[in-house]
């Protein structure tokens, strides 16, 4: 048996082995394994004491796995749903708001915005009360508030209820992947969390096909009151249901994190949602569930607790501090470039690609036909034109392509090396749709940019989780998908302020970001199916 084989095959109770066999493919020690042992009890008896690792494939693979999946990808569909409908109802909404490119920019930024405060405050709760608990609350937020955004006759006070919405949206995002990855063997969990990053792509091919559906009819044009209920607010409407129903799955169809029950220490709830694994993934299979214990964490969290405006800030703060520390500080400095370029660049492009379109309806390139555009005119919004959404639907569609390979390629090929090349390759097609001068040609370039960038964020998907240990996983994916809202709000400012006197400037911009966090991602150590600690 090769030594590749000795170290990827799933450890047996009583199994040592060298912490330095666990080096990664450059040579870098990611993880240290904790082996397991023995321990009699006072009865005399023999049971086995089962690291995390383990316990995961005692309870098997199968249909809890799938189910989780389904549950997991449809909250991960709704964040997808309620970040992009925005870019869907530009055109029309633009109109009935009295806005200018520039108002459009801060719209498009306020749910990101939303999302930099959630993201690390949901993240660094979820580290300490539980990720299940944290769902419910974050993918509430983000329904409830989503939806009262609809009736909102004002835009500070739609731009308002969207920061609200992207607060739950920020919370939900990175403790999906922390809760997901926590269930999985680590011999599947690049293809399972892959698999559940193409949900991404289901949330955003409903995004744009509710748009093509709803915008553009008469029929949903009516009055509340005094309120012009248009029909892009019942779009918007429409856009807050999978969030409140994923809240609802969470709530009471799936357990707690057994690897956050058992760094709590929290050992019989761990061994009951191992339990609940098994029968699921063994139903009708006649295998009886193996007695074990647990290796837990010995030390309770919140034991002892310091009281204090101070000493809270202090603990919230503590994280970011461990996160940067001696031996998570290079690759956490590399994660904070790469989620910066990519997330400036995929969302201050797509954001604005239904606007674009719009702009080339008649041919030429988007900054070409770049003008300046006055929102009183309303007849330039009113009838909607429909191939603007349906041209949407098609760059939606276009990431199946690309969300196909890396379910297919990312356990043998890596994380790493698909968000090196897939950065490339983006930064590419961005400064070709800049050049080409056809309405088709700048099509076909969106749905390639669209199509290989989807890659990239998978990648960061598998990456996140591996790169840190349980007691950091939420808040360091909280902190990096903040650093990204920021990334993602500069990016759509940026593009409301110059869209229309110099286009050329926010998408070369877009196309050297991209190429940089190409770069800057080779630094990055390879992770492929290495333990969680």
């Amino acid at each position: 048996m090769s030594r590749d084989t000795e170290v990827r095959r799933p450890l047996l109770a009583g199994d040592h082995l060298d912490p330095r066999e666990l080096e990664s493919d450059d040579g870098d020690v990611v993880f240290e394994r904790r082996s397991s042992h023995i321990t009699h009890e006072a009865g005399g008896s023999r049971s086995k004491r089962l690291t995390y690792e383990e316990a995961v494939e005692q309870a098997g693979f199968g249909l809890f796995h799938w189910l989780l999946l389904v549950v997991c990808g449809w909250a991960n569909a709704s964040d997808a749903v309620e970040i992009l409908c925005v870019s869907f109802l530009l055109p029309t909404a633009r109109c009935d708001l009295l806005l200018s490119s520039s108002d459009m920019g801060l719209l498009t930024a306020s749910i990101f915005l939303g999302m930099m405060v959630g993201g690390y405050v949901w993240g660094y709760l979820a580290d300490q009360r539980g990720r299940r608990k944290v769902l419910v609350l974050s993918l509430t937020v983000n329904g409830v508030f989503g939806a009262l955004a609809s009736l909102a006759p004002w835009f500070w006070l739609f731009l308002l209820l969207r920061f609200i919405s992207g607060i739950g949206v920020g919370g939900s995002i990175p403790v999906i992947f922390s809760y997901f990855s926590e269930f999985m063997p680590r011999v599947r969990r690049g293809a399972m969390i892959s698999a559940l990053a193409t949900f991404w792509m289901a949330g955003n091919i409903l995004a744009a096909g509710l748009a093509w559906l709803v915008i553009p009819r008469t029929w949903a044009h009516f009055y509340i009151g005094w309120l012009d209920f248009q029909s892009w607010r019942l779009f918007v409407v429409l856009c807050s249901v999978p969030s409140l129903t994923s809240a609802l799955f969470f709530k009471f169809l799936l357990p707690e994190s057994p690897k956050f029950l058992m760094e709590v220490g929290q050992e019989k709830e761990a061994i009951h949602v191992f339990r609940l694994m098994f029968e699921l993934n063994m139903k009708g299979k006649g295998k009886t569930f193996p007695e074990f214990s647990l290796r837990t964490n010995s030390k309770q969290r919140g034991e002892v607790e310091q009281t204090g405006i101070w000493c809270a800030l202090k603990r919230g703060l503590m994280p970011i501090k461990q996160i940067f520390s001696s031996h998570l500080k290079s690759r956490s400095i590399v994660m904070l470039i790469i989620f910066y370029c990519i997330a400036f660049g995929y969302y201050g492009l797509w954001m604005w690609f239904p606007e674009l379109f719009e702009r080339v309806e008649d041919g030429g390139s988007p900054c070409a036909n770049a003008s300046i555009r006055s929102p009183l005119h309303n007849q330039s919004c009113y009838p909607v034109k429909t191939a603007v959404y349906m041209e949407g639907f098609i760059i939606a569609l276009s990431n199946l392509p690309g969300n196909i390979f890396t379910i297919l390629m990312m356990d043998s090929i890596g994380a790493k090396a698909l968000l090196v090349c897939s950065l490339m390759v983006s930064s590419l097609s961005v400064f070709l749709i800049y050049v080409v001068q056809t309405k088709a040609q700048s099509l076909i370039l969106s749905c390639i940019f669209s199509g290989v960038s989807v890659i990239a964020w998978n990648a960061l998907d598998v990456l996140g989780p591996e790169l840190y240990p349980t007691q950091l996983r939420s808040s360091s994916l909280g902190f990096f998908t903040g650093v990204g809202r920021v990334a993602a709000i500069m990016g759509n400012i940026v593009f409301g302020k110059l869209v229309d006197s110099n286009c050329a400037v926010p998408v070369l911009l877009v196309s050297g970001l991209l190429l940089t966090g190409g770069l800057v991602a080779l630094l990055l150590p390879q992770t492929k199916q290495t333990e969680l600690t």
